[in-house]
């Protein structure tokens, strides 16, 4: 028996479910406070025009970024460009040379589910293990800590600048 299957290293989805309304979980994504309640250390935007948003103000397409994560360094800034968001329940933004990720939320019985492509990865045998395998990890866990954020939960992050090498940060 032959096997023609053949991986495809240009994306990868991860689907959650979380039990909070769609327009929250959307909402968690399309700030700079809410990016940095679950997933950041900090996320500054600008405008197209070349204005800094508000701490509080929603994304808007054509916005840059600058994100920082907790347990890296200053000079570990990941830059890109939102290109999607419709306000209800998809965005999606450049991800630095790692691709496009595209989040969409949406009911599924009587659950919301957020799912998130990371899709147009480079797949040289670096991007294949950065971005393809690393991406595909930490999603892992920063759309868990999102989902016990939510719920009530704890945030999961290691907020320890000292502690290094560890899976949530």
């Amino acid at each position: 028996m032959e096997n023609n299957f053949t991986y495809d290293w240009t994306q990868f989805v991860q689907r959650i479910p979380v039990n909070a309304p769609v327009q929250e979980i959307y909402d968690a994504w399309t700030s700079q406070n809410a990016l940095e309640s679950w997933f950041l250390r900090n996320a500054a935007f600008t405008s197209a025009a070349g204005q800094l948003r508000k701490r509080t103000e929603s994304i808007q397409v054509g916005d840059t970024y600058e994100w920082q994560w907790f347990g890296w360094s200053d000079d570990v800034t990941e830059k890109g460009e939102i290109l999607e968001a419709d306000g209800e329940n998809q965005m999606s933004f450049v991800f630095g040379k790692a691709g496009i990720v595209s989040v969409r939320i949406y009911a599924e019985g009587d659950q919301s589910i957020l799912e998130l492509t990371q899709h147009h990865i480079p797949t040289d045998e670096k991007s294949r293990v950065n971005f393809h395998v690393g991406c595909s990890n930490g999603w892992t866990f920063y759309l868990a800590n999102l989902k016990s954020i939510l719920e009530g939960g704890l945030d999961l992050r290691n907020k320890d600048e000292e502690l290094k090498g560890v899976l949530n940060s």
